[in-house]
Formats: C-alpha cells, sequence, structure tokens
C-alpha cells in the first residue's frame, strides 16, 4: 500500500491539473444526483419489528382511523384572557379549512368537541332522569298488580269459605294469568331499564374518565386543535405537514399559535454560526501550526470539497430511502473533522520533508507513502467501526454509519489525491517566506546537521517513574470522576421540551404542560384485543370495561374509548399518563399495560403511539449497546496487535479508550440530563440523552482514539526498533508526534464543538459527545495515562509471543519500508561534484 501511495502522491503532483477537474467533476456529478434525486428528511426515528410497530401495523389494518398520526395547534390569548367570541370563530374556520386538506382525515375542532361533551353530560343527566320516572312507573305498577294479587287471593279465599270455588275457579284462574303475565311484563321492562341504566352509568363512568381529555383550558385562555392524518406517523409526508402549518399560520388578533413537534420538527440546517467558529477556531490552529496562509488553507479546502461531495451525495438518497434529518449533519461533522485533520498529516510530513532539502515531488510521494499510508490505516479503523453499526439490527442507525463511513472514504481519497495535487501545484510556497529564505543557499547537508544539533540541544530524557505514576493516578481518576454520571444514563428521544425556548415546539409543548398536564404531550394508544364478546354485550359496556381496568393503573389522568373494529374484536382508547414523554411513570405505565393479565380470560392489552414508540426505540438501542461496544473493544485490540507487534501496548490503549468513552458519556449525561452548566451550553430543559447517542458515539470515538494511537504509538515503536531504550523511545515518540497530534486533535474539538449550539435538540449533545470524547481521549488518554504506563512496563510493552509475532503480518503503518526502498538522493550535493568534475576536465 506504502508504495502505491507514493507513486499515487507523485503521479497527482505531476497531474495536478487532472486530479482538481476529477474531483470537480465528482463535485457537479453530486451536485446533479442532488438536484435530481433530493427528497424529505424525517424528524422522527422508527426501527421496524418493535412492538409499538406491530400494534401500529395491525390496528391500520382492522382500525386504520385509529391508526393515523396526528398533531397538535395550540392558541392561547397573548394576556391570557378568556378567548372572545371572534376568536373562537376564527379558529373554528380554520379547523373547517383544514379538514379538506390531503392526508388528513379529521381536524377535532376543540369547541365543537366541548359542546359534544356537554350535550353528552346533558343527555346523561336526561337519561338518569328518564330512568328515574320508569322505576317509578314500574314501582306504581308493581304495586298495582300486588293489590290485584290480594284482591284475587281474597277472592279465592271467600269462594273457597262459601264452597263456591267451583264455579268461579276458571274465572280466578283467567285473572291470575293475566296478573302472571302483567309481572312478567312488569320484569321485563325493569330487566330493559336497569339495561338501559348500566349503560347510562358505564356511558357516565367513561365520560368522567375521559374528563382529563378537555380541549379548552380552564381558564379558558387556551385551545387545542387536532388534527388526525390518514397515514401512521412516520408516514406523514413534510409536505403534508406544511399544508397543516399554512393552514393556522394567521391567528385571530391577541391570539399566539403554536405547533407540537409532530407538525413542526425543523430539519436541522447543515451549517450555522456555531460550525463556521469552528472553522474560524481550526484555521487559526492551522495558522499557528503551519505558518503560513496557503498551508492552513488548503487541508480546510480538500475539506469542504469532501464534506460537500458526501452531503449531496447522502441527500440524493433521501427519496429513496427513509433517512432521519441528522445522518447528513453526522457525515458532515466527521467529514469537516477528520478530513482537515488527514491532509494536515501529509502536508506536515510534507513541509518536514522539504525543510530538511527533499525535492518537491520527492517529497510528495514519500509523505503521500509514508504519512498518507498512515491516514488510510486510520481512515480504515474509523470506517470499520461505522459500518459496524450495521451489525445492530438498527436500520437507521446502520444508515447513520454508512453515512459516516462514506464521508470518512471521500475524506481518506481526497486527502491521498486532491491534497498530492494542490500541494505540487504550490510547489515550495507550502512553505512561508522567511522558511524558503532559511533554505535558499543551503545544501540539504548543512540542514540535516543544524536539525541534529537542534535535537542534541534539547536532549531527552525518560520521564521519572515517580511523574509516571502521578500521571496515572491523576489522569484515572480524573477520567472515572467524570464518568461516575454515566451510571446516571437514562436514554429518549427529543420532544418538544428539549428545543430552543423561541422554538413553536417549545411553545407548544409547555402551553399544553401548564395548561393541561405534561401527559397531554405523551398520549399513548391502547389496543385490547378481545377473544369473544356475547352478542347481546352493548358496545359501552365492552370500552366501559376496558377503561375501568386500564384507569385504575397508576398514573393514568384520563381515559377515552376511541372505537371498536367491525368484528368487535379490537377496541382502542387514548391514555393521558401522568408524566410526559420522556419521564420514568410514563415508561413504566406503558410496562404496566402490557404486562396485565388478560381481563376475565378474554381481553389483553397492548401500548402503541408515539411516546410508546420512543420507548421502545430507546430499549432496543440500549439493549444493543453492549454487543456493539464488545465489537468495538474487540476489533481495537486486533488492530492495535497487527500495528504495533505487542500484547501490553493494544491492552492499555484500549482499556483507555473504554476510559475516555465513559467519561464522554459521563459529561453528556451531566449537562444534557443532569443540566450541569445550563447556561453555558444553552440546555433550557435537562432531558433523557438522545437513545443512539451512546451507540454511535462508540464507533466514532474508537476510530479517532486508533487514530491518534497509531500517531503516536508508531514513532514509539520506530524509535525502539532503531535500538532506543525503551523508556526513552516512549519520550521520543511523544515529543515527535505531539506537536501534530494536538493540532489535530484541536482541529477535531473545534469543528464538533461547533455543532454544540447548534439549533436542533438532536445535534448538540452529539457535538459535544464527540468534542469532550476526543479532548480527553487525546490529552488525558494518549499523551499522559498510555506514555506513563509504556514507561512503567519498559521493554515488556513491546513483548510478544514469538509464535504470534511469525504468523502477524508487517502492516508497516508508518512506511518505513517505502523509505528504505527510496532513500533520500541529494540533489544540490550532485550538480556541485559534476561541475567539479568538469572544472578538471582539461
Amino acid at each position: 500500500m506504502a508504495e502505491f501511495l507514493f507513486r499515487l502522491g507523485q503521479s497527482a503532483a505531476r497531474r495536478a491539473r487532472f486530479v482538481v477537474a476529477t474531483w470537480f467533476v465528482v463535485l457537479a456529478a453530486a451536485g446533479a444526483a442532488f438536484a435530481l434525486g433530493a427528497g424529505t428528511l424525517t424528524s422522527t426515528v422508527s426501527i421496524p419489528g418493535t412492538r409499538t410497530a406491530q400494534v401500529t401495523e395491525r390496528l391500520q389494518a382492522v382500525m386504520p382511523k385509529a391508526a393515523g398520526g396526528h398533531g397538535s395547534v395550540v392558541f392561547d390569548t397573548s394576556d391570557g384572557s378568556p378567548l372572545t367570541e371572534a376568536q373562537r370563530a376564527t379558529i373554528s374556520e380554520q379547523a373547517d379549512a383544514a379538514r379538506t386538506l390531503p392526508g388528513v382525515a379529521t381536524v377535532v375542532d376543540p369547541f365543537e368537541a366541548e359542546a359534544d361533551r356537554s350535550e353528552q353530560v346533558d343527555a346523561i343527566a336526561d337519561g338518569r332522569a328518564q330512568i328515574e320516572d320508569g322505576r317509578r312507573q314500574l314501582a306504581d305498577g308493581a304495586a298495582r298488580l300486588e293489590d290485584g294479587q290480594a284482591q284475587l287471593d281474597a277472592a279465592r279465599q271467600q269462594a273457597a269459605d262459601a264452597g263456591a270455588l267451583d264455579q268461579v275457579e276458571e274465572l280466578l284462574d283467567s285473572q291470575q294469568a293475566n296478573i302472571d303475565a302483567a309481572r312478567k311484563g312488569l320484569e321485563s321492562q325493569t330487566e330493559q331499564l336497569e339495561g338501559g341504566a348500566r349503560q347510562i352509568d358505564e356511558g357516565a363512568r367513561l365520560l368522567e374518565l375521559s374528563s382529563g381529555l378537555g380541549m379548552v383550558s380552564e381558564d379558558r385562555s387556551t385551545a387545542i386543535v387536532t388534527v388526525l392524518f390518514d397515514q401512521p406517523q412516520l408516514d406523514v409526508t413534510q409536505e403534508q405537514k406544511d399544508a397543516v402549518l399554512a393552514a393556522f399560520a394567521d391567528p385571530a388578533d391577541g391570539l399566539d399559535v403554536s405547533f407540537s413537534a409532530e407538525l413542526a420538527s425543523g430539519i436541522p440546517g447543515i451549517l450555522g454560526v456555531g460550525e463556521v467558529i469552528g472553522l474560524v477556531v481550526a484555521g487559526i490552529v492551522l495558522i499557528i501550526m503551519l505558518g503560513t496562509l496557503v498551508g492552513a488553507g488548503l487541508p480546510i479546502v480538500t475539506a469542504l470539497v469532501g464534506v460537500a461531495i458526501g452531503a449531496l451525495f447522502t441527500m440524493s438518497l433521501s427519496s429513496l430511502i427513509e433517512m432521519t434529518s441528522v445522518t447528513p449533519v453526522l457525515g458532515l461533522m466527521l467529514g469537516l473533522a477528520v478530513g482537515i485533520d488527514y491532509s494536515l498529516f501529509i502536508i506536515n510530513r510534507h513541509r518536514r520533508q522539504l525543510k530538511q532539502g527533499y525535492d518537491v515531488d520527492e517529497s510528495i510521494g514519500l509523505a503521500n507513502g509514508t504519512s498518507g499510508n498512515a491516514v488510510v490505516f486510520a481512515g480504515a479503523t474509523v470506517l470499520i467501526a461505522l459500518l459496524a453499526l450495521n451489525v445492530t439490527g438498527i436500520p437507521f442507525l446502520g444508515l447513520m454509519g454508512t453515512v459516516g463511513a462514506l464521508s470518512i472514504a471521500i475524506a481518506v481519497l481526497i486527502a491521498v489525491t486532491l491534497t498530492p495535487a494542490l500541494l505540487g501545484s504550490l510547489g515550495e510556497r507550502i512553505l512561508s517566506r522567511r522558511e524558503r529564505a532559511r533554505l535558499t543557499g543551503t545544501t540539504p547537508a548543512v540542514a540535516e546537521a543544524a536539525a541534529v544539533k537542534r535535537r542534541q540541544g534539547r536532549r531527552l530524557r525518560p520521564m521519572s517513574t515517580f511523574r509516571a505514576i502521578g500521571s496515572i493516578l491523576l489522569g484515572i481518576s480524573a477520567l472515572l470522576a467524570i464518568a461516575v454520571p454515566s451510571l446516571d444514563l437514562r436514554l429518549g428521544l427529543p420532544d418538544g421540551s428539549s428545543e430552543d425556548l423561541s422554538s413553536t415546539q417549545y411553545q407548544a409543548f409547555s402551553t399544553i404542560s401548564q395548561e393541561f398536564g405534561p401527559g397531554r404531550n405523551a398520549p399513548l394508544l391502547v389496543v385490547a384485543d378481545i377473544v369473544a364478546v356475547p352478542g347481546d354485550t352493548a358496545d359501552v359496556s365492552v370500552q366501559a370495561a376496558v377503561a375501568q381496568e386500564i384507569a385504575a393503573q397508576d398514573d393514568v389522568v384520563a381515559v377515552a374509548p376511541i372505537g371498536l373494529s367491525e368484528g368487535r374484536t379490537v377496541a382502542s382508547f387514548q391514555v393521558v399518563p401522568s408524566g410526559g414523554p420522556n419521564d420514568p411513570s410514563t415508561e413504566q405505565l406503558v410496562n404496566t399495560l402490557r404486562a396485565l393479565e388478560p381481563m376475565d380470560g378474554t381481553v389483553t392489552l397492548d401500548v402503541a403511539g408515539m411516546a410508546s414508540g420512543n420507548i421502545d426505540i430507546s430499549g432496543k438501542l440500549s439493549d444493543a449497546l453492549p454487543a456493539y461496544l464488545a465489537l468495538v473493544v474487540g476489533l481495537s485490540l486486533v488492530i492495535l496487535v497487527l500495528v504495533f507487534r505487542s500484547i501490553f501496548v493494544p491492552v492499555i490503549a484500549t482499556l483507555g479508550f473504554v476510559l475516555s468513552y465513559f467519561a464522554a458519556i459521563g459529561g453528556v449525561v451531566a449537562i444534557y440530563q443532569w443540566g450541569w452548566l445550563s447556561d453555558v451550553f444553552g440546555v433550557d430543559n435537562p432531558s433523557p440523552i438522545l437513545s443512539f447517542l451512546p451507540t454511535m458515539l462508540a464507533g466514532i470515538l474508537f476510530g479517532l482514539a486508533m487514530d491518534y494511537m497509531l500517531f503516536l504509538g508508531s514513532g514509539m515503536r520506530e524509535a525502539y526498533v532503531h535500538g532506543a531504550p525503551a523508556r526513552l523511545a516512549v519520550v521520543q515518540g511523544l515529543h515527535a508526534g505531539r506537536s501534530v497530534v494536538t493540532a489535530a486533535a484541536i482541529i477535531m474539538i473545534a469543528v464538533f464543538g461547533g455543532f454544540i449550539f447548534s439549533h436542533s435538540a438532536m445535534i448538540r449533545p452529539i457535538g459535544f459527545g464527540l468534542a469532550f470524547g476526543v479532548l480527553v481521549d487525546a490529552f488525558v488518554v494518549r499523551m499522559l495515562i498510555v506514555p506513563s504506563l509504556m514507561h512503567l512496563a519498559g521493554d515488556a510493552a513491546w513483548w510478544l509471543p514469538k509464535w504470534l509475532d511469525r504468523r502477524l503480518p508487517n502492516l508497516d503503518v508508518e512506511g518505513a519500508a517505502l523509505e528504505r526502498r527510496h532513500p533520500h538522493v541529494e540533489h544540490h550535493d550532485e550538480h556541485h561534484v559534476e561541475e567539479d568534475a568538469a572544472a578538471r576536465r582539461p
């Protein structure tokens, strides 16, 4: 690979215009693909096969209307006064108009619903009054029958006493038959009346159970309009949502309108102010390190080309593949960070060689074959870790990993092709004027001698054992302390409460919570499977029995029947919990309802809805994390054994990654779940951590940690192999690689950190987790703990069983063999030798 990259680098430098044109064509093709194939991103996350998804699919088959998505439009008066008649009329008119929109099944007018409820209350009161009248009439009829029976019995007794019973017995029996028939009729009427009374009582109970579903607040200042769609929530298109937003966008005077996250979840922008600031910081670091604007601009330009190609190509697939809004942003994050770093590694090596007297073409080829080879290997580790997200069996997470891997692959290809081409075009201008002037008239031998003298002037010594032990204790203790909050990790998905305070989603969420209770933001769709219902059982009786069972559970605020399937085998209910979407009590309620024993052996319950779906998704992601983390750790050990041909180094490097990973999770939990430093990081409402963040963070941080371990550890191994004592080799390798790794880490922190202040609640914790993870891994684990442990281990750090050493391939990541095959040629000295020889000729 090193030889191939050597030749590729030289070829790219010599054919710079062709290489630049080729990448321009690729960029144009990606732009054309985006223009033709770009679709709509989704702000929701789904996992096929979850319990919620299965219930929703079944409900869609037997009760399509109950399975449809929904959204809330919240109207509240600006001054908190009750809604006026004119305002109520405007809301009702807009609700009527929205009913005709494509994809909308119906729109629930809050005032119509309130009137319907009032009519139901009046109807129940009237029914109960009629029942009481009927009971009185039946009681009067029963009393008259008893009087008639008493008179008939008395007449029969008188006839018997007079000995005339035979003469009047037939008449008396006929009268008795009439009384018995009347009694049976009265009993039938009583049974019917009591059945009606039971239905009225059950209806009243259902009405009482659903009282927590009011759509107009008690102070009459707020009203909720509910929009119901034809299709399930995940199938509602952005166009349909936008049409609903437009229908309610012009509220009446004195009214404020806000929309729930189901309707108004925005798609995060690709670049914002924070991201631009991150690029500016990266540019400043590059200027400080490279000392020239041209050199600093080159990595940024190549990285931007790479992320543009990756983002455009990814977005072009959004019409064919269901893609979450965070997916292309993740590719952008990774593409920018590694794109700048990978180009920097090659440029830094090239500049160092130029200052040692190498020719431009020779230096470009060697830099591409050595540092470029390390870049390819480092990129491969990140790429493998990201692609491994597909083994979790979670489609959207696997897609995110694939898109991230695509960005990494493009960054690597650009680093080893476009970077050499641009370096070839720049020639020695990649150096500053002062650096070029210093080289003028100086032979390579003199430059090398000066470099040797400088190295001797700052003679390196092994660190002290006391310092090593102190560094280990300090570093591990700090990371463990930072990792403590990870023990309280709770997973969830963003809701309206995690959005910006000024966003319409937050306004809707907070208004509903304040006026109607937090559970109104987390409605559950409870589905009852009914094995057998007698044909004479009224529908209201079936629904009331199930509703009462649901309402008897803890943390249930309201239950309202939605409907029965045609065969009366499935009933659906809307259930309002006491807690919000990410409240632990809501999760517990979902689990409780699912675990209930069948009612009378005939009714079983299950739960669907957005809140239930988020709980299922978080649970499945949590279950997948240990296996994926084990895979990443195992992969880390294998890769590092191949690179460093050691047992000790891979073990401590992998354990270091585990420490930095849990420290990163701890930092995320402390800030975004506990609310520490919330003012600094703009966390208005602490909430559970994004459910897929821990798994995704494991893959990305693993790849980046391997990058830093590779660039630092390979220098240590190279020094050791060349005869330096083990402890001195640690210091030499650290000293040789720390400047470029420090710059690379700061650049990554700046790029990832730019996303911390994104307007998207899904992006912010990802940006922080990556930035903080890189910070602790690069500066605490790789530059403090690992070198100190290697110092204590001494020669044992590089021990490898002989049988294993014979079987392992020699990867030569740093390209040492390439340098031996292509030794530096002192062209300047050869030119003078030829001149001297010519002068001596006669």
